[in-house]
């Protein structure tokens, strides 16, 4: 009987193509793993960003919708309009600041008073998006999903701010300061023009500051671990960690 006689050469050779097939193996199972995880189903998906967008915004109409949400935070406080500061500083200047701060006061505490009206259009927005919309808000910008928002509810946000803002400013006495600060001879021909709407101008920046803080709720689920509070969050955004 012949003996089959393996030469050391042929033995490191043999052990290479284990450990390459080995080394392969481990790859392929890697990367099938990882491809799992980068791409989950189109329903898993949606239901993600569904649950991003009711977190986001339910905790922007949270922190915008109380006492001093908008007036105690500098990024979204609404300051009187470009065409009134110059008139403002005036009136500072001569000892009328506390008129100012009033109407500034007001107009704030006008926004606060609508943003909870936000919460039942943003539901419905959410409701109706589809898988491909859910689809690109994922791949899209760190604030995609506020831009969905954005085009989405505008126009609603705009008709059911507009009769909350109005009631409240009268209710705290904006629009009487306003038309208080128009009667000053610093206000000039501003006090006679008609291209200037005091409550449209306080309709906007609350809508603003709303997708703003909506927009900075979004970037913390995608980028910031803590904010993933949920096991269906961390699985569709906790791999870009």
């Amino acid at each position: 009987m012949k003996k089959l006689i393996l030469t050391s050469s042929l033995v490191t050779i043999l052990v290479s193509v284990l450990a390459a097939q080995t080394t392969l193996d481990d790859l392929r199972k890697r990367a099938e793993e990882a491809l799992g995880k980068k791409q989950p189903s189109s329903d898993r998906v949606a239901a993600g960003l569904k649950e991003a967008l009711t977190v986001g915004t339910r905790n922007a109409v949270a922190s915008t919708g109380r006492v001093d949400g908008f007036l105690k935070n500098a990024a979204i406080k609404i300051l009187l309009p470009e065409k009134l500061r110059g008139i403002g500083r005036g009136l500072r200047a001569v000892g009328m600041g506390q008129q100012v701060d009033s109407l500034e006061v007001g107009m704030n505490r006008a926004a606060e008073q609508a943003a909870p009206a936000a919460r039942q259009i943003f539901i419905n927005a959410v409701k109706q998006m589809t898988i491909s919309d859910a689809r690109q808000i994922l791949s899209g910008s760190d604030t995609a999903a506020t831009d969905y928002f954005k085009s989405k509810s505008t126009n609603q946000l705009t008709a059911a701010f507009a009769p909350i803002v109005h009631k409240s400013m009268e209710n705290v006495g904006v629009v009487r300061q306003y038309n208080k600060l128009m009667q000053n001879p610093l206000a000039g021909e501003l006090a006679q023009s008609k291209d200037f709407d005091l409550d449209q101008y306080v309709v906007g920046k609350t809508m603003d500051g709303l997708f703003y803080m909506i927009g900075e709720e979004e970037k913390k689920i995608r980028h910031d671990p803590a904010a993933q509070t949920t096991a269906l969050l961390r699985e569709i955004f906790g791999k870009k960690q």
